[in-house]
């Protein structure tokens, strides 16, 4: 019965991650499903939950295919585990508060995108029109803190809103970013970047394959294959892999360091600075790895970014102006980044200032969309 009951899970794993390995890798990009990675991740929790526990399935097949398209989250996460949101798939609370707290989350989510990602993202566009060949050194960085600063706020928003419409509609979806660039290592990092994605590496790859329980090279191949694995959910061209490799070896080294007790020192004090300033730069060098996709591409704005390739036609300037124009934006960003918005938000969200702040912003944004046009978010492409 057991062997049975094994194969059958084998089975089901295999036909689900059929079609995201057919997209994925590269034989079907130009026509990739919405939301693939996340509702076939969703499925296979649910999958392998089931076998774990022994339970039956849901007997619904409404309940379960809401639990699976749930529209908020469909289309870039969070994950959610089927667990999480079983009693209020059966027994749902509706309420007006609900719906006004989920409002005000919604609405932060939408500033984060609007005004936050879609403005500073134009340095990032602005570079790519002019060409990497053309950049100077300094706009180089400024442009791959730009895209840094991006991809989070797009991500981070959009899981804000998820967060919000869930509210709205009586689900309570779990957090997905918690300040990552207040990280002081990359490993830090990314367990407050996509959390749910992280600890779904974990829970069903990571552990599974021993964790770290079976000595340190048998953690270091451990956490080479969960790497290996989250570059290729992203995306089947080699920039991907390049990416997950860098972020791989950063995280080793930090645990041999970790090991000789060497970063101890690094997280307190001076060296806390110093693991902060390592953290700011590493982690707009993977990000470029992450945003380019064409390898040479990828090997000129590196070589741009420490002045190993030669620039062509390159304005000495160009990075002076682009601090005129985004300089205001770095700093709100940069603010944006710290716990100190969420703390604002927290404190003064019931309040009728804030709650009037809220309205306005809320509008605010809807006039930008409405004056810009569509602006769609860059994890619907994962």
């Amino acid at each position: 019965m057991e062997r049975r009951r094994r194969l059958l899970l084998i089975t089901a794993i295999m036909l689900n991650l059929m079609p995201l390995a057919f997209f994925k890798g590269g034989l079907g990009e130009s026509a990739l499903p919405l939301g693939i990675s996340f509702y076939t991740f969703q499925i296979l929790s649910y999958l392998i939950d089931l076998y774990r526990s022994g339970r039956k399935g849901e007997p619904s097949f409404v309940v379960f295919a809401t639990y699976i398209t749930m529209f908020p989250r469909l289309l870039s996460g969070p994950i959610v585990y089927y667990s999480e949101v079983e009693t209020a798939l059966h027994r749902r609370k509706f309420t007006v508060p609900g719906v006004q707290e989920g409002l005000k989350v919604f609405t932060m989510g939408l500033a984060a995108k609007v005004m936050l990602a879609d403005r500073i993202g134009l340095l990032w566009q602005e570079v790519q029109v002019t060409g990497f060949e053309s950049i100077s050194t300094p706009l180089a960085w400024l442009a791959a803190v730009a895209y840094s600063l991006k991809i989070y706020f797009d991500f981070y928003g959009y899981s804000l809103m998820a967060r919000g419409l869930g509210k709205m509609l009586g689900f309570e979806l779990p957090e997905n970013f918690r300040t990552p660039y207040m990280a002081g290592s990359v490993r830090e990092f990314y367990r407050r970047w996509h959390i749910t994605l992280g600890r779904w590496f974990c829970n069903y790859v990571y552990i599974p394959l021993g964790g770290n329980r079976s000595g340190e090279f048998r953690t270091v191949c451990n956490l080479l294959a969960v790497w290996f694995l989250t570059a290729i959910w992203h995306g089947g061209t080699a920039n991907f892999l390049i990416w997950g490799m860098l972020l791989w070896l950063a995280i080793v080294l930090e645990r041999q360091l970790n090991r000789l007790g060497v970063w101890k020192y690094l997280e307190k004090g001076p060296g806390k600075l110093l693991a902060s300033l390592y953290l700011w730069a590493f982690i707009p060098v993977t990000w470029i790895c992450f945003a380019v996709t064409d390898i040479n591409q990828l090997q000129i704005f590196l070589g741009r970014m420490f002045h190993v390739v030669d620039g062509i036609r390159v304005s000495a300037g160009d990075w002076l102006k682009a601090l005129t124009n985004y300089g205001w934006l770095f700093a709100v960003g940069g603010f944006a980044c710290t716990a100190a918005v969420q703390k604002l938000f927290r404190r003064f969200k019931d309040t009728l200032p804030g709650m009037v702040f809220l309205v306005l912003l809320f509008w605010w944004c809807v006039w930008r969309l409405q004056r810009e046009g569509q602006n769609p978010f860059m994890y619907r492409d994962f």
